[in-house]
């Protein structure tokens, strides 16, 4: 098993070199006809090719050289050989261009099949799965790593057999024309590729150090962006100025290893050229003396062993391309491999709700569940919210509340324990019909680039009378009175900017459009001001009367009006009651209600 060097550090290639390329190879069976097509002309390539030299060869011994033949004959021979050669050198050109539209056509295909493939299995994928990937890497799989592959089904594969194709047909022709010459020309196989293997070796090691330090690189360079604000802030500019001079340095010498190594390769390829071609001059020479081997033979036999050297001079430019595909098609392969909790969906085989049924009340018992094993994030949580009852959940950061809400809508799975919602267990309950019974409101909406009304419906499947009607209640009728365009007004990134009170408010009017039985509030007005908080709760309150709602909240005013409080800390369900109980018994929730009241 390989690692070609361009995997990330702590990974490990889990294809052997055989497997991997099955797996490619797989890629092209749709396009079989058309890749079988670009073979046969590979055929044309290579007969148009080592057929310019033998009409050059013709060319010389019939009518240049032959003074037999009077002038007429020549010139008229002269002038078919031209013709010739004009007509062979417009069939390589018709093959060579056929070759590469087919070519890239496939890889072209292929490139879309794999983008497509890789972008929806990400979006199957489950959060597990994000919180441990760099959003960096999953896009360089996306562009980078799918363009890698391109080049190899356009640039090496065909290429590669047009190349030994020619070799072994320049070889054949050598011994044929002139088999001592001929013999004499195969003592450099076993150099060349003495040489080949030699250059592999050191140039696959050379690759992987410059990807090693390409990875640690960008993976500065993304840190540093992201955390751009506190670098300002604190004055680290000229220390990570030091550190990425550092970094770039061990780039810029790695990178020259490489263009040493390639530097040395092409004029050990150039020097056995020359050396063939002054043992042909020499020894060819000799022949045409002794009468053994014509002028004509000798031109052809030098344009050949030009043509037998080109492959060889650029091996080193393919050999990078199938390295850099290779590692690719690896690691898209592995996130291909990864497997999603969100794809195996139990409820898909278990009873759904009957249509047009509610959930009652939502149940935890004895809930465990850790995001890494060893690390515990929840212990036993057990509570209930019945139907119409408001209850919120309060808690220092990290003691797990926003745990339950991923839990709630399968983002995971718990470790142990039951949810119920409906009356039924969530496993039960297929993800995509859950997130339609359960609407959420979180702090930060999605804003997608469209208009206020497709970003209000969605896949609701709502029609603008309809949504007309629900701005009333998610207190957007102003809003939308105030835009130029109304609801066709485009907003997000390079249309209108909203506030954090109108994002909330728009989140609402989605969840309003889905109709859920279940209400989630996670943070929804820790970020907002006091109007606006009170647009939010005229909106809920006139919109989720008869709907379990639960509440994730900092806010005081926001847990005051719920009817009951439940206290999280360090992942246990520590104290339960109302607002004034739970005061009363000047715990956990009273001292978090004393704080907020000393901040405020």
């Amino acid at each position: 098993m390989r690692n070609f060097g361009y995997f990330e550090e702590g990974y490990e290639p889990q294809l052997s070199e055989k497997r991997l390329w099955q797996r490619v190879v797989t890629y092209l069976r749709p396009f079989s006809l058309a890749f079988s097509g670009a073979v046969i002309l590979s055929l044309l390539v290579t007969g148009a090719t080592l057929g310019l030299p033998w009409l050059m060869q013709r060319g010389i011994d019939l009518y240049i050289v032959d003074s037999t033949k009077s002038f007429v004959d020549r010139s008229q021979g002269l002038t078919t050989i031209a013709f010739m050669y004009g007509g062979v050198i417009c069939i390589h050109f018709f093959a060579v261009f056929s070759q590469v539209l087919i070519l890239e056509w496939i890889g072209q295909s292929i490139m879309q099949k794999l983008r497509l493939q890789l972008f929806s299995h990400l979006l199957g994928m489950d959060l597990g799965f994000f919180h441990g990937q760099p959003v960096g890497r999953l896009v360089t799989r996306l562009t980078n790593d799918v363009q890698n592959m391109h080049e190899m089904f356009t640039s090496v594969m065909v290429t590669l057999f047009n190349d030994l194709l020619r070799m072994a047909g320049i070889l054949g022709l050598l011994i044929y024309v002139n088999y001592r010459l001929g013999l004499i020309m195969t003592l450099f196989l076993p150099l060349a590729t003495i040489i080949t293997i030699l250059f592999s070796r050191l140039a696959r090691t050379q690759f992987r150090r410059i990807r090693r330090q390409l990875a640690k690189l960008n993976a500065f360079i993304q840190e540093t962006v992201s955390g751009v604000l506190l670098v300002q802030l604190f004055g680290r500019a000229k220390d990570l100025n030091k550190r990425f001079s550092s970094l770039n340095n061990e780039y810029l010498n790695r990178t020259l290893g490489q263009i040493k190594l390639f530097g040395t390769f092409m004029p050990l390829t150039e020097l056995m050229s020359s050396l063939a071609i002054g043992i042909i001059l020499w020894y060819g020479g000799g022949e045409i003396i002794r009468q053994r081997l014509t002028l004509g033979e000798l031109v052809a036999f030098l344009s050949y062993m030009r043509l037998f050297f080109q492959p060889l001079r650029e091996l080193s430019q393919k050999y990078s391309i199938v390295q850099s595909a290779l590692a690719s098609a690896e690691r898209i392969f592995h996130l291909i491999d990864s497997q999603s909790a969100e794809k195996e969906d139990f409820g898909a085989t278990a009873v759904r709700l009957e249509e047009g049924k509610t959930a009652q009340d939502l149940l935890f018992e004895r809930v465990n569940f850790s995001y890494k094993e060893g690390e515990q994030v929840l212990f036993d949580v057990s509570f209930s919210v019945g139907r119409g009852e408001t209850v919120a959940i309060v808690g220092p950061t990290g003691s797990g509340k926003s745990t339950l809400i991923n839990l709630l809508l399968r983002f995971y799975e718990p470790d142990s324990g039951r949810i119920v919602l409906g009356e039924r267990p969530l496993i039960e309950i297929p993800r995509d019909r859950l997130r339609r019974m359960v609407g959420v409101v979180m702090q930060e909406s999605l804003i997608l680039q469209d208009s206020l009304l497709v970003n209000i419906v969605l896949d609701s499947g709502k029609d603008r009378s309809e949504v007309e009607e629900l701005l009333e209640k998610a207190q957007l009728r102003e809003f939308v009175a105030g835009l130029p365009e109304g609801l066709d007004t485009r907003i997000g990134e390079g249309g209108r900017t909203m506030s954090s009170g109108e994002k909330q408010l728009l989140a609402i009017a989605r969840v309003l459009c889905r109709e859920p039985s279940c209400l989630v509030l996670d943070e929804a007005s820790s970020a907002i001001d006091s109007r606006t908080e009170e647009l939010v709760e005229q909106a809920l309150a006139s919109s989720f009367q008869d709907k379990t709602v639960l509440i994730i909240a900092h806010r005081l005013s926001t847990v005051q009006r719920a009817d009951r409080v439940i206290v999280l800390e360090k992942g246990r369900v520590v104290e339960q009651g109302s607002h004034q109980q739970l005061l009363r018994q000047n715990g956990i929730y009273s001292r978090l209600v004393q704080l907020d009241l000393a901040h405020s």
